[in-house]
């Protein structure tokens, strides 16, 4: 009786454990597409190396009073697991380009440093 019931809490601890893992690093909690001037597109890392990207995209601000309307820029950082659009992106710096990014969780160190996966180009436009 007792080591069922050490079996039992066992199998609920590795399961809730495995439901956690899941959602936290491999389910897609939401995906879209983000436009802006790419920045840059760097392959770097002490052990695991990854693409990581910027695209600065320029918008109009929620301010008060003097800072009511003004244009404003936000940078949207993400990680490239792909190296074929990887290379791709890396010819366009200073492109305006749409970018297709899968929203995770949580981060893990050979997927990139960031929560934000391209995955696919949409378009580039000069």
């Amino acid at each position: 009786m007792k080591g069922k019931l050490i079996t039992f809490i066992t199998l609920i601890v590795v399961l809730a454990l495995s439901a956690f893992v899941y959602f936290k690093f491999y389910f897609v909690f939401g995906e879209g597409v983000k436009a802006g001037e790419l920045n840059y597109v760097v392959y770097k890392g002490y052990v695991f190396k990854t693409y990581e990207g910027r695209a600065i995209q320029a918008g109009f601000g929620k301010g008060k009073g003097a800072n009511a309307g003004a244009i404003q820029s936000y940078e949207f950082d993400f990680s490239i697991t792909d190296q074929a659009v990887a290379d791709s992106l890396m010819r366009c710096g200073g492109m305006t380009v749409e970018l297709h990014y899968k929203e995770y969780l949580g981060t893990l160190p050979w997927r990139g440093k960031q929560k934000y996966i391209v995955d696919r180009i949409v378009s580039v436009r000069e």
